[in-house]
């Protein structure tokens, strides 16, 4: 059950500024980030309302950025829940620091493959959801299989994988690493997105 939209408890900074910050660093790393703009409200929202708001009491997001998504679940997050935030680009994460001061907020500068290790370190359990936009079809295969079976791994009983794509390649892996997987389709984002929820 979904609960509805709350605004959030921290005011966004400029759209120019994230747009421009996020411009910059896709020119320099074109291949972990995948578009040059950030995520639109059509995606975020068809992504999250797959999330139980009511029961999570963990979530996971690989590669926040400048916080696009990161904000709408701070928006919808239970006052006692944690979000977990894995960013491997400095100026993101310094970025995520400065503009977002929420103490439900974890950001770490770190890698998906990490997941595990950082749940641990930080005396979590299991994520009830993992949101997860990094792009899985420019990885090598072997880095690409061992960061989803991770996050299976990571997640609780009943837990989900939100994986939103530019390519329909790395569904092929999900449909073999996960017991359930549903996909859908966002055409109103650029560029247009496939989406997947994957349960363990």
């Amino acid at each position: 059950m979904t609960v509805p939209d709350r605004p959030s408890r921290v005011l966004a900074p400029s759209r120019r500024a994230q747009l421009s910050l996020f411009a910059r660093n896709f020119f320099k790393h074109p291949r972990m980030l995948g578009s040059i703009i950030p995520s639109s409200p059509f995606l975020v929202r068809r992504l999250l309302d797959q999330v139980g708001w009511e029961e999570a009491r963990v979530v996971v997001e690989y590669g926040p950025g400048v916080g696009t998504i990161t904000r709408e679940i701070l928006a919808r997050l239970a006052p006692d829940a944690t979000l977990l935030a894995l960013e491997t680009n400095p100026d993101f994460v310094a970025y995520l620091g400065d503009s977002l001061p929420d103490p439900r907020l974890q950001v770490v500068a770190g890698s998906a493959e990490t997941i595990q290790a950082e749940l641990s370190r930080l005396g979590l359990p299991p994520a009830d959801y993992i949101v997860a936009g990094i792009p899985f079809s420019t990885m090598p295969a072997d880095c690409r299989r061992r960061i989803l079976s991770d996050s299976r791994e990571a997640l609780a009983d009943g837990g989900a994988m939100l994986i939103y794509q530019f390519s329909p390649k790395v569904g092929v892996d999900l449909r073999r690493l996960f017991s359930q997987v549903e996909k859908g389709f966002e055409p109103l984002n650029i560029l247009p997105a496939h989406l997947y929820t994957c349960h363990r």
